[in-house]
C-alpha cells in the first residue's frame, strides 16, 4: 500500500477476482522461485493491445481535425516505455511487484521497463475483470492528461518527454523529481530538483508543479549537452543548476 491505500482503490477498480491483479504484479523472477505459477507476461500481452486500441479510440473519436500521421505521434508519445514507468511512478506500483531475490537486490522496483510492463499487465487484468468499459476508463484516468497534452502539440517545448527518452537509454531508469511548494494557495510558487542515478542535473521553479518539473528538465539537458558522452550521464558529482520561472510545459 502506498500511505496505506489499497492498489485497487488507487486504480479505481474494485476486483471481482483479486488473484488477476495479483498475478498482473508477478514478475517470472518471483514465479520462478515460487515453483513456476504464471507470471504477468501473458496479461503484459493483452494489456499492451488493449491500451493500443483504447488510446487509438479516444484519439480519433476526440481530435477529428487531427491527419493519420499526427494521431500516431499522439499515441507514440504516451503509449511508449517512459510515460508507462512514470504512470507506474504515481500509483507507487514498484513496491507492490512480486520480485525475485535477485531482480529485487538489483533494483528491479526501479527499472523502467519492468514497472511499463506491470502497467500493461494491470491494464490486462482489469479487462479481464471487468470488460472493456472498465479497462477504457482506466486507460484515460491514467494517460488522459498525457494525450490531451501531447494532441495540444508535442514538440521541442517538452523538456521532461526529451530528457526521460535520453535517461531511459542511458541507464534504463527514469528521472526523478522532487518537489516543494511555497507561499499562500493564490500564489502558489513550486522548486523541483531533477535526480538521475541519485545525481542532481538540474533544479527549476514554476508556478505549478509540472512548470517546476519542466523547468528543472530543461537545465538537466543543458548540463548533459555539455558534458562528455552527453548520452550516458554520470551517476557521480552532485551539481546544481538554476533556471528562470515561468518555463511552460506539459
Amino acid at each position: 500500500m502506498a500511505g496505506g491505500v489499497p492498489l485497487a482503490t488507487r486504480l479505481g477498480w474494485d476486483f471481482r477476482d483479486p488473484a488477476l491483479l495479483t498475478q498482473a504484479l508477478s514478475h517470472r523472477s518471483w514465479c520462478a522461485e515460487a515453483g513456476g505459477i504464471p507470471s504477468n507476461e501473458r496479461l503484459e500481452f493483452l494489456g499492451d493491445a488493449v491500451l493500443g486500441v483504447v488510446v487509438a479510440e479516444h484519439c480519433f473519436l476526440a481530435y477529428p481535425g487531427l491527419p493519420e500521421g499526427a494521431l500516431a505521434k499522439v499515441r507514440a508519445a504516451v503509449v511508449n516505455t517512459a510515460v508507462l514507468a512514470e504512470v507506474a511512478g504515481e500509483l507507487a506500483l514498484g513496491a507492490e511487484l512480486l520480485l525475485g531475490r535477485g531482480e529485487d537486490s538489483s533494483g528491479g522496483r526501479h527499472k523502467a521497463s519492468i514497472l511499463a510492463n506491470a502497467v500493461e499487465a494491470v491494464i490486462g487484468a482489469v479487462y479481464l475483470d471487468g470488460g472493456w468499459d472498465a479497462a477504457r476508463a482506466l486507460v484515460l484516468r491514467l494517460l488522459g492528461e498525457r494525450i490531451e497534452g501531447a494532441a495540444a502539440g508535442p514538440g521541442a517545448e517538452d523538456f521532461k518527454t526529451r530528457l526521460q527518452e535520453l535517461v531511459l537509454r542511458s541507464i534504463g531508469q527514469l528521472p526523478r523529481y522532487e518537489v516543494e511548494g511555497a507561499g499562500p494557495d493564490h500564489a502558489r510558487h513550486y522548486r523541483a530538483r531533477l535526480l538521475v542515478a541519485g545525481r542532481e542535473l538540474g533544479a527549476g521553479e514554476g508556478r505549478s508543479k509540472k512548470d517546476a518539473e519542466q523547468a528543472a528538465a530543461r537545465v538537466a539537458l543543458g548540463v548533459l549537452a555539455h558534458e562528455d558522452g552527453a548520452a550516458s550521464p554520470p551517476a557521480a558529482d552532485h551539481a546544481r543548476a538554476s533556471q528562470p520561472q515561468g518555463v511552460a510545459g506539459a
